[in-house]
């Protein structure tokens, strides 16, 4: 049986087109890498992306909301529960254009982390983006997420108020969203929890910034059952920055400073700004119905089923025939 990893592997080939190609959505610049072949000896391995996009004092959704932006007036609740804090949201200035902006925040701290749950949004935070998503669409306001997450807290309380539906809807509402979307992915970006902030007409990301379905150590734990071999499933996964690029997750990759985001968050911030503001000016200038279709379409491409060769595999006779004697 063929190797599902190796699969994988030559998704990014598939189609006739080299993974140091860049994925050829968005036209090249000195704010954006689209092309891997670019980073030459500063690539790193998926591993050590991990660390950094972890890092504790790596600029957090506020941060990068006080630097980019200007007047951000920040809203509260879903007006069904509560306010989430790991969730952080509203109105602010991009360059003077108006904007509305949504991020996941985590803490600098471990004081900070517990306020903000470690940056899991609990359903009311989803129920929060979903509230200031609309706002943007009524008001036709581009809107622009900062995508930061381990994952979605999957504590019993957050499944009692609906978790699973409140991200789902959350994509839903992205998908057929009637404004332009962009979205940057800071650190982490882990499984549904981020996608209900990833569906992005553009979704760039940092660097050295992860996006995957799943932790390196929840996939270790269950191909190998051990988290030990966690350093082995990020590779595997191909979730840091560059493969993210070559398999055409993202549009492009925002330059970080030679050491880490952590290092330098003025420097982190104008990056981030260089690279959103012609991404908006560029959206802002297509119709309705095409930024709709482009956004369907765009999607529509991620992935390659490959179909293993060989004979097809009879279906396997049902139980219930066997117990009946059919």
């Amino acid at each position: 049986m063929r190797d599902p990893l190796a699969a994988l592997r030559e998704i990014a080939t598939l189609g006739g087109r080299s993974p140091s190609e860049g994925n050829g959505h968005l036209v090249a610049g000195d704010e954006l890498i689209t092309d891997t072949a670019a980073l030459g000896s500063a690539r790193i391995s998926a591993w050590e992306a991990v660390k950094l996009a972890r890092e504790l004092h790596r600029p957090h959704s506020i941060e990068i909301i006080e630097r980019v932006f200007t007047r951000f007036q920040e809203m509260h609740g879903d007006r069904l529960f509560r306010d989430d804090p790991a969730i952080v949201g509203g109105i602010a200035e991009l360059a003077g254009r108006p904007v509305v902006v949504v991020g996941q925040q985590k803490g600098a701290s471990t004081e900070e982390n517990i306020q903000r749950n470690f940056g899991m949004p609990h359903p009311e935070g989803y129920r929060k983006a979903i509230r200031l998503y609309r706002l943007a669409e009524r008001f036709q306001l581009p809107l622009v997420t900062l995508i930061d997450t381990p994952g979605a807290f999957p504590g019993p309380e957050a499944e009692e108020r609906g978790q699973a539906e409140a991200i789902a809807k959350s994509i839903e509402v992205m998908t057929g969203l009637r404004t332009p979307i962009v979205a940057v992915v800071l650190g982490e970006g882990g499984s549904g929890g981020a996608l209900a902030l990833g569906v992005a007409d553009v979704v760039l990301s940092l660097q050295n910034a992860i996006y995957s379905v799943i932790s390196p150590e929840g996939a270790a734990a269950i191909l190998w059952r051990t988290a030990g071999e966690a350093e082995r499933a990020a590779r595997s996964l191909r979730l840091a920055g560059p493969d993210l690029l070559e398999l055409r997750i993202v549009d492009g990759l925002i330059p970080e400073p030679p050491a880490g985001a952590h290092t330098d968050h003025d420097r982190t911030a104008a990056n981030i700004k260089a690279a959103i503001a012609p991404q908006l000016e560029r959206l802002a200038r297509k119709a309705t119905a095409e930024l709709l279709a482009e956004r369907y379409e765009r999607f529509r491409r991620i992935g390659v089923v490959v179909e293993p060769a060989g004979e097809p595999v009879a279906p396997r006779r049902p139980w219930w025939k066997k117990v009946l004697g059919r």
